[in-house]
């Protein structure tokens, strides 16, 4: 999808393909949300013609697929893995667990009881 590509990357982090992939998936879906809100508001509204509403249904399903919440996934700003990521600290289990242990997140230390 050249068209979604992003022209300069600045990330700031470990990048591969999919963390390319992710963050223009990331841009389209910011670009498009209002659009998608706007369809999906008239598709639910039964006061209006069934015409108008099968219309807005036909252009939602005709949207790209970038545009979808459900194709952005969380990733890992270290190693760029999608599984076992923390959501607050943007990490996986394990580069957290080495984050916290060097000290190098504030706040974080190891728990003793």
């Amino acid at each position: 999808m050249s068209m979604f590509r992003a022209k300069k990357l600045d990330l700031g982090c470990f990048i591969n393909s999919r963390i390319i992939r992710d963050h223009s998936k990331r841009k389209v879906f910011a670009e498009f949300e209002p659009e998608r809100q706007a369809l999906r508001y008239i598709i639910r509204n039964t006061t209006l013609p069934a015409r108008t509403r099968a219309e807005a249904q036909l252009q939602l399903t005709q949207m790209h697929c970038y545009t979808r919440p459900t194709q952005i996934r969380n990733r890992c700003i270290m190693g760029g893995k999608s599984r076992g990521v923390l959501a607050d600290f943007k990490m996986t289990r394990f580069n957290f667990r080495m984050q916290a242990l060097a000290g190098n997140i504030p706040g974080v230390k190891k728990a003793s009881w």
